[in-house]
């Protein structure tokens, strides 16, 4: 099983084009759909000290700190860190990002009131070795909240059916038990243009997959209380905004779940 020093090389040979295209607008999915979804479902942080894991470039840690939270942020790459640490010399935060894994956290014990996960978990080979550190990490009374694509829909088999007018009708899963620990999977944001597509190098990344109650339960055995649960799922008026990701509205691609540390 490949172990999270190999996967970080993996994500660091991608931070560079991940972030050319995301900070274009091409992470649709994440744009119109998840991180509106997860901040919404993201309680009051105002003056609290927080944690923000595989934070990438560091889109999703900036809007947490608009919240008034005091944050760090962790990431495995260190080419992912140096454009989130030159973002925030151009617009500061007071974010302080550390290259580190988030399955070796340096931090103390009981050092946040909150931590977040934004679509990392899933891609980290031993997450409940993350959650312990999490655990550890929070004052008790402390949540964490992450994302992760769902596992139900993120199968090692995965076909997504169109009409004769190209809109989703179903999404065929299989595999569903079998869980991946690292085969490479290679894409790039649907959403960017075929002629950009075709002149920059394909994303790599390993795949990791759990089944759900596989994800509960590793919650559970951290120590965590389960307290919402969410599938985020795009209105009409998002389709028409962004046609690309109707196919959200067929099958749920996230599942966001906030958990509490007694």
């Amino acid at each position: 099983m490949m172990d999270h020093r190999e996967v970080g090389e993996y994500w660091n040979g991608n931070a560079e084009v991940w972030t050319r295209l995301a900070r274009a607008g091409y992470d649709v999915y994440r744009d119109h759909l998840n991180t509106p979804a997860f901040l919404d479902l993201l309680p009051d942080v105002k003056g609290r000290r927080g944690l923000d894991l595989g934070c990438g470039e560091g889109h999703n840690t900036r809007l947490i700190a608009k919240r008034g939270a005091r944050l760090a942020a962790v990431d495995i790459s260190e080419v992912f860190i140096r454009h989130a640490k030159e973002m925030e010399d151009r617009e500061p935060l007071g974010i302080d990002y550390r290259v580190a894994s988030a399955q070796e956290l340096p931090f103390d014990e009981g050092s946040f009131d909150f931590a977040t996960a934004v679509m990392s978990l899933m891609d980290m080979p031993a997450p409940e070795r993350v959650m312990a550190e999490v655990w550890r990490a929070l004052k008790p009374g402390g949540f964490f909240q992450f994302s992760i694509t769902h596992p139900c829909f993120d199968t090692p088999h995965r076909r997504n059916l169109r009409n004769e007018k190209g809109l989703t009708y179903a999404i065929e899963v299989g595999d569903y038990f079998r869980n991946l620990n690292g085969g490479i999977a290679e894409w790039l944001f649907s959403a960017a243009p075929m002629e950009l597509r075709q002149t920059l190098p394909k994303f790599k990344a390993p795949r990791f997959t759990r089944t759900l109650s596989q994800w509960v339960n590793m919650l559970l055995d951290a120590g965590f209380v389960i307290e919402r649960m969410r599938e985020p799922r795009p209105d009409d008026e998002t389709v028409r905004k962004c046609p690309v990701i109707q196919d959200a509205q067929v099958v749920s691609y996230f599942l966001q779940v906030r958990a509490r540390k007694p």
